[in-house]
């Protein structure tokens, strides 16, 4: 097992390059099964969630062939409608085969994620989705069982917006007889992302990046070559680390848009942010002015970088607020920034956070995607040297995040355990 050693207190300069959207790339893999003709995806990070979703596609029978961020996916026959609880309870994302399976064989069978009680997850969101399409759902020893001849178009109101509800339905709907209209859709880049793929395969698809999405049904659906969009979330954790450290860090090949609240967010904060084209300048304050967060679905500020905005009010001067209204239990690196001298009280789903001088290093440990990348950007900020355990969670979300940041100028390392 991994650990990453810092050695803190070092501005970072220079530039990075942003890679593909992991969020995207699942979603837009999954799409591969709806279709017997050749799709290839390019700018596809090298992440262990996308390498989870590989093996998945291939024991489903899918043709995959991978070369520098380039894969082709050919799933000319689908010789499995299952998705083992080993692989989805590995990556939650692995439900998105649930709605191209159903729709391209009339039969899924798919691993309930982690195993969990459906009732607090919001996998019941796509099932009642299905339902209303038509599929017989049946849960039986942990597992989905959806099956259809083929699915009917309807309208579909979501209770709460769900970014992987509305991409399981945006496929399965693609290959519907009729219209299906998706109310209280998910706006992320990744839908449109998703939506764009989907139209070059010969989908019928509006309204994506509203509320309010509308996808004609088609009999079937061709190949076609599309590029991931830029992962706005590492571009925003970089962002983040930038104005942490009191660093000057230009983010290659972002898109702009999809950095907007936190981009304005650094600059409350006291952080220079110049955006041109396709990238970003942040140019870290002297001092960090507090800074209330409350994350929303897009467009708003994103659950995903929650946890990096905390590690950087931190060290603010003053007293913030961090509220989370996307996901409960996300506050697990807490105790870990706590551990690093970190002034934070939770009080329901908002976090106080009181700026101290500075951060001090100590061994800590990570519990999620995020949480890592919260726990560097602290790291890249303490006096001293930190050690972060468990590290293999980076690895889902982040290629190479060490080396990246070696070449920004920080002293940071990977290191095996020893026990």
């Amino acid at each position: 097992m991994d650990k990453i050693v810092i050695e803190g207190g070092r501005p970072l300069k220079g530039r990075v390059k942003v890679g593909g959207s992991k969020n995207s790339a699942l979603p837009l893999m999954a799409a591969t099964l709806l279709t017997s003709k050749k799709v290839v995806l390019s700018n596809v990070p090298d992440l262990a969630d996308v390498k989870t979703m590989l093996r998945l596609l291939q024991a489903l029978g899918v043709q995959t062939r991978s070369l520098f961020g380039r894969v082709n996916f050919a799933a000319t026959k689908i010789k499995k409608n299952e998705a083992p609880y080993d692989m989805v309870r590995r990556m939650r994302a692995s439900v998105l085969v649930l709605g191209p399976l159903l729709a391209r064989t009339g039969l899924a069978r798919v691993s309930l994620p982690g195993g969990c009680a459906i009732g607090a997850r919001p996998i019941n969101l796509h099932l009642a989705a299905l339902e209303k399409m038509g599929a017989k759902i049946k849960l039986a020893e942990g597992y989905v069982e959806a099956k259809c001849k083929r699915l009917k178009g309807a309208r579909i109101v979501f209770e709460k917006v769900t970014v992987t509800g509305t991409e399981n339905i945006m496929m399965a709907a693609a290959l519907a007889k009729g219209t299906t209209v998706l109310e209280n859709a998910a706006r992320e880049p990744e839908i449109v992302d998703l939506a764009n793929l989907l139209r070059k395969m010969g989908a019928q698809i509006t309204g994506d990046g509203t509320s309010q999405i509308t996808i004609e049904g088609v009999d079937e659906l061709s190949g076609a070559t599309h590029r991931v969009i830029p992962d706005r979330i590492e571009a925003g954790t970089f962002m983040v680390a930038a104005a942490m450290t009191r660093g000057d860090v230009v983010i290659e090949d972002i898109d702009p848009l999809h950095v907007d609240a936190l981009s304005q967010k650094l600059r409350d904060a006291g952080a220079e942010v110049q955006v041109q084209n396709d990238q970003a300048r942040v140019i870290g304050p002297k001092v960090v002015r507090p800074v209330d967060v409350i994350t929303d679905p897009y467009p708003g500020f994103a659950t995903d970088l929650q946890a990096q905005f905390m590690a950087l009010m931190a060290i603010a001067a003053g007293t913030s607020t961090i509220t989370e209204t996307i996901f409960e239990n996300r506050f697990m690196h807490v105790p870990e920034l706590k551990r690093l001298g970190a002034d934070l009280k939770i009080k329901g789903n908002t976090v106080v956070v009181k700026g101290v001088e500075h951060l001090n290093a100590a061994p800590i440990m990570a519990s999620d995607l995020r949480a890592s990348a919260c726990l560097v950007l602290a790291g890249l900020a303490s006096k001293g040297v930190t050690e972060i355990h468990r590290v293999y969670h980076i690895d889902r979300g982040y290629e190479s995040i060490e080396k990246k940041l070696r070449k920004l100028g920080a002293r940071i390392r990977r290191a095996k355990v020893k026990y």
